[in-house]
């Protein structure tokens, strides 16, 4: 008791369990986007292949599909086996997997490999989320959230730009990257354990925490749709930017390049507030200013003139996205109930996955029909009303408690 009472009362960020689950939340932005510097290289060195042009363009999203598949069955694995043993496996996998590019003699089979990282993938984040939610409570799980989308957003700006690096020496080097992984699984080893079921059995009858929400699963299939939409919004900036910059006469790779990295340096800053500005309004109010911050962005999109102007919207983007994306963590924890949590922690994970890989397959060709602006505009008008609805539910909610507080 008073060793736990010692880490209850320890800053989120000195406990070492934490500290494990931020390193394991920043491997999953590596994931994807690690090797994107190195597909023209890749392209050039496999360019026998038939089909070279294709399946290095399907690299990066592969994992994407493996994790929306896989990641419910991850969480069911994880609820009934344990959270760390999936973890542990699912860092393994992710480094192995990871690496395999590094060997492998031709496209068909990294791109195999890929979609066996994407397993890895689902698996390391459907543990943490669950592992978050047995660890913390309160303030503290909304610090960890918020922590979490600052790891996957510095995280992932310093795989990029060391991938940057290294694809200039070779197109297979950025592979090598994902052994990282095995630095962070000593720790991990080490500070990861599963709550005891006894404990758990006997929390489940005293606490509502243990119990859920007795509609959890109406309220989580909402958040998960929400989810899915807000990452299917977010991900017209890493699919179409590029695209975007090229056609207003930019250097694409070195502007897109400085774009992305303006939107993970202010998502990874502001998720870092999250939990104080979370206290102060609550979730409603978090959307609110979240979706308006996005909706903003995209506004400086449309109406981008100046280099200036560009980055301030990406600045936006940004900032608006890290402020809304640890809420869907949280709640989600604070709904299920302690014995679906790996369950709920896979949905979730899926429909992030499941909005990025369909961003491109409806927002391409909305593009190639009415071009950019219709595109910059109409998203800033969604996100404007999805702020709005936020706020009234906020408003509605605030209403209904005042008369039983009278």
């Amino acid at each position: 008791m008073q060793v736990i009472q010692q880490t209850l009362e320890r800053p989120v960020w000195l406990d070492g369990r934490a500290v494990a689950l931020l390193l394991a939340a920043s491997l999953t932005t590596m994931a994807n986007a690690t090797i994107s510097p190195a597909l023209p290289g890749l392209e050039r060195l496999f360019a026998a292949d038939p089909n070279a042009a294709m399946l290095t363009r399907l690299l990066v999203p592969a994992p994407s599909l493996s994790v929306a598949l896989f990641a419910p069955f991850a969480g069911l694995a994880v609820d009934r086996f344990g959270r760390r043993l999936l973890l542990l496996w699912g860092v393994i996998l992710f480094a192995v997997a990871g690496c395999a590019g590094l060997v492998l003699p031709d496209l068909p089979s990294i791109f195999i490999s890929r979609l066996v990282l994407g397993v890895a993938v689902a698996l390391i984040m459907t543990a943490q989320t669950a592992l978050v939610g047995d660890y913390f409570s309160g303030d503290r799980r909304s610090a960890m959230t918020g922590l979490q989308i600052s790891a996957r957003n510095f995280g992932g700006l310093v795989f990029i730009s060391l991938a940057g690096w290294v694809a200039a020496m070779s197109p297979r080097w950025p592979f090598a990257i994902y052994g990282l992984a095995l630095v962070f699984l000593p720790l991990m080893w080490m500070v990861i354990v599963d709550p005891p079921r006894r404990l758990q059995a006997t929390d489940a009858k005293a606490t509502s925490d243990a119990a859920g929400h007795p509609s959890w699963v109406v309220l989580l299939s909402l958040l998960v749709l929400l989810q899915a939409l807000t990452n299917m919004i977010f991900f017209v900036m890493p699919t179409q930017m590029s695209f975007f910059l090229d056609a207003k006469g930019y250097d694409a790779a070195m502007m897109t390049g400085a774009i992305l990295g303006t939107v993970m340096l202010s998502g990874g800053s502001f998720a870092l507030i999250y939990p104080r500005v979370q206290r102060v309004t609550g979730y409603a109010g978090i959307f609110l200013i979240g979706y308006a911050a996005m909706a903003l962005g995209f506004l400086l999109l449309l109406l981008a003139e100046t280099t200036p102007t560009l980055f301030a919207a990406a600045a936006s983007i940004g900032a608006g996205y890290a402020l809304v994306s640890p809420s869907f963590v949280a709640l989600t924890l604070n709904l299920a109930p302690l014995r679906r949590r790996g369950l709920s922690g896979g949905v979730l994970t899926a429909s992030i996955f499941i909005g990025q890989f369909i961003s491109p397959l409806l927002v391409t060709p909305l593009i190639a029909r009415h071009g950019y602006g219709a595109l910059f505009g109409a998203t800033a008008l969604l996100l404007a009303a999805m702020a709005i609805a936020a706020g009234a539910a906020g408003a509605a909610a605030r209403a209904r408690r005042r008369p039983s507080e009278g």
